[in-house]
């Protein structure tokens, strides 16, 4: 087998694995926010009917579901519009260029989401065992 061969055969199983990262990092922020783990001092008093709260649950919510895979494309629409938001509410305010206001990270969520939104979930994931089920 080529290496053409190779990497198309591993694809489905790397997009699985690209969706669970991405969703288990952002998944991190929502338990802090949330359940207040890890134990973060500037996470320590968040009220879950904040704005800070309501991202929360969407990071919680969100990172949950596409960790595991399930409605991969419509939660990383809203995970990637979520990210967007953030980035021009907390870092564009601050610098033009992401490296100065500290926000590549925002960025490169919204555009990893963006991208599961046309990828979907990979070989790994509720979604496709759902559609095998079809």
């Amino acid at each position: 087998m080529d290496y053409k061969h190779v990497c198309a055969a591993w694809t489905p199983r790397v997009l699985s694995l690209l969706r669970l990262m991405a969703a288990l990092l952002i998944l991190q922020h929502g338990t802090a926010k949330i359940l207040g783990f890890p134990a973060l001092p500037q996470y320590a008093n968040v009220s879950i009917t904040s704005m800070f709260g309501i991202g929360g649950l969407i990071e919680l919510i969100g990172g949950a579901l596409l960790a595991i895979g399930l409605f991969t494309r419509p939660v990383a629409f809203i995970l990637s519009g979520f990210t967007a938001v953030a980035y021009f509410m907390a870092h564009a305010p601050k610098s033009f260029y992401p490296i100065a206001n500290g926000g590549e990270l925002a960025v490169l969520y919204s555009f990893v989401f963006f991208y599961l939104i046309f990828a979907g979930g990979g070989a790994w994931s509720v979604d496709a065992l759902r559609k095998g089920n079809d």
